[in-house]
């Protein structure tokens, strides 16, 4: 069984004289439970009490979970669980014998600005990565909520002799800047070149140089400050949750960073 420990727990104990930690036993695997107290945020003060009971005081309650204890495979459902929601880079490459392969990885996001990159991670030794490697090019489409399930079937592992295009039934569209086709049915596609690789543990780190951006006219929409950018309602991306979960966009919220110059109560604005 794989997951967090219950907070209230009749197998807790506490390790003698640390006041700290309470060992909890959920499927053979120890969780740490602790007990924090805290003032209100901007009173001044943050107190790191763990009560010696963690039923006992002020807080609430933490789980704890140590990956080199659990282990990394359940540590990683953790993980996945909690970093959300993470987009879907729909990764296009083409093998060096000419195999077009389409897979979506949701650890990806963008990389630099100045020149533009992005990046994706390779769990493991995939078809895209040992691709990307061979070839040097990708191609990163966006993967939209009207797609969800060829998205999903892309992620089938199909042998690398075969095509996802051809088995998914999608539409390989010529790309601008570098051989691996685009997404015909995704209204975006950033063409991409290596610019580095990064092995950490078992997963590679992809980084890309954006070298071209195609963007279907549709999904562009001209807001009233006069920028014509792709709108979120009209991409629709989906992105990915813990567990076999996916999430569409959901509700939008649109605020205006404060610059410090107009932060109130600022100490060198008292009197």
């Amino acid at each position: 069984m794989t997951g967090i420990a219950p907070v209230v727990d009749a197998g807790c104990s506490a390790e003698a004289g640390s006041g700290k930690h309470y060992i909890v036993t959920a499927g053979g695997a120890p969780y740490t439970v602790e007990h924090v107290a805290h003032s209100r945020p901007g009173s001044g003060s943050y107190l790191d009490g763990r009560a010696a009971n963690p039923l006992e005081g002020s807080g609430h309650m933490r789980t704890g979970i140590d990956p080199d204890v659990v282990g990394y495979g359940d540590f990683y459902k953790v993980l996945t669980s909690v970093v959300v929601p993470r987009p879907i880079a729909w990764v296009s490459t083409r093998s060096g014998t000419g195999v077009d392969n389409l897979a979506p990885h949701s650890f990806f996001t963008v990389s630099c600005v100045a020149p533009p990159m992005v990046q994706f991670t390779s769990v493991g030794r995939k078809d895209s990565l040992r691709n990307v490697l061979e070839t040097g090019e990708f191609v990163v489409c966006l993967a939209t909520e009207s797609m969800f399930e060829q998205v999903n079937a892309t992620g089938t592992d199909f042998p690398a002799e075969l095509s996802e295009f051809t088995e998914v039934g999608l539409t390989p569209e010529p790309s601008v800047t570098v051989a691996p086709p685009r997404v015909a049915e995704s209204p975006v596609a950033l063409e991409c070149r290596l610019e580095h690789s990064l092995e950490l543990g078992d997963s590679t780190v992809v980084i890309g140089r954006v070298l071209h951006a195609a963007v279907d006219a549709e999904v562009v929409r001209t807001d009233a400050r006069g920028n014509s950018l792709p709108a979120i309602d009209r991409l629709r991306p989906l992105a990915r949750l813990g567990r076999n979960e996916w999430s569409t966009i959901g509700e939008v919220l649109d605020i205006v960073r404060i610059p410090y110059a107009q932060w109130p109560g600022r100490p060198d604005q008292e009197n």
